[in-house]
């Protein structure tokens, strides 16, 4: 079984920064994406940002210049540097990976528990 598990999360103030990490274990043949999405109370969850197979990255608008995905392939890791951090980031960010299991594997989609992200002075 693949399994995510998220670190980082916390409090911050406004215009301070956190870094998440999420690291995947089990078996994985072929990676295909990484990313992290977001759910604040009443919302639907969203994609903040994502790390393809070949280092392509994409994030939502309200991110862009503040957030910084990044992944490290020898350790199966995927890195969210928040920066600039706002109130409307409060939310519970998770880990995402799409990935196959095995050569004859179509690919799956796997999440991490969350950890919670609170922006507040």
């Amino acid at each position: 079984q693949v399994q995510l598990a998220e670190s980082g999360g916390g409090l911050a103030q406004p215009g301070g920064s956190l870094r998440l990490s999420c690291i995947a274990s089990g078996s994985i043949f072929k990676f295909y994406s990484m990313g992290w999405y977001r759910q604040a109370p009443g919302k639907q969850r969203e994609l903040v940002a994502e790390i393809t197979n070949n280092d392509s990255t994409d994030y939502i608008d309200s991110v862009k210049g503040r957030f910084t995905i990044s992944r490290d392939n020898a350790k199966n890791t995927v890195d969210l540097q928040m920066n600039s951090l706002k109130p409307e980031d409060t939310a519970v960010y998770y880990c995402q990976l799409v990935a196959a299991r095995y050569w004859y594997s179509t690919r799956d989609t796997f999440w991490g528990q969350g950890t919670q992200v609170t922006v507040s002075s």
